[in-house]
């Protein structure tokens, strides 16, 4: 398969899921984030969710992190350049959503990639591996390209890994160190252990 065939196959995959569905996987997927250890960290960066593509809802990862009294980061898309700039999430933070129907902040405090220590990184498909397929537009391959080496890379998904795709993959994507499902943890590298 393609990339753009296995991006159509998993958005169709996701589509399948009834919002009842998706609702109880997230909150499966933040529990089991919860049995982790990785809450020693201080910085969590943490993609908002896309509900017209049936993303995974990231609201019960963001109590989780309010809860735990830990620094909150969010994305802004900047699609001049293809980044990501990190703005920290707080009470007076005021979102808007952009015209691909990303929710970002108008503005904020921006916190550099080199003081994340944690990433939650959306995907529509990974393998066993830890090699992910994203949109397509490259913008978290460049924002963990700046992030430290040992930044834990945290992909989440409703699904199962599929076998291998590393041969679709270039030298600029960045594989995950775990991912996270609603009933399975993979890791794929040993930076928890």
């Amino acid at each position: 398969m393609t990339k753009k065939e296995i991006r159509t196959l998993y958005k169709q995959k996701r589509r399948e899921l009834t919002a009842a569905e998706r609702d109880t996987m997230s909150m499966q997927i933040a529990n089991q984030l919860l049995q982790l250890p990785i809450w020693q960290h201080h910085t969590y960066h943490l993609f908002l969710s896309i509900e017209k593509l049936c993303e995974i809802n990231t609201e019960y990862i963001l109590d989780i992190l309010y809860g735990k009294d830990k620094q909150v980061v969010v994305p802004k898309m900047n699609p001049e350049t293809k980044t990501l700039t990190s703005i920290a999430l707080t009470d007076e933070t005021l979102l808007c959503t952009n015209h691909w129907g990303i929710a970002e902040p108008e503005n904020g405090t921006i916190i550099p990639p080199n003081k994340i220590e944690v990433v939650f990184v959306p995907l529509l498909a990974y393998d066993l591996y830890g090699n992910r397929i994203g949109y397509g537009g490259g913008y978290y391959d460049r924002f963990l390209a700046e992030c430290p080496a040992n930044t834990l890379k945290i992909g989440l998904s409703y699904f199962a890994p599929t076998s291998d795709f590393s041969n679709l993959c270039h030298l600029t994507d960045f594989p995950l160190d775990l991912t996270v499902t609603p009933t399975s943890v993979y890791h794929f590298t040993n930076l928890l252990i």
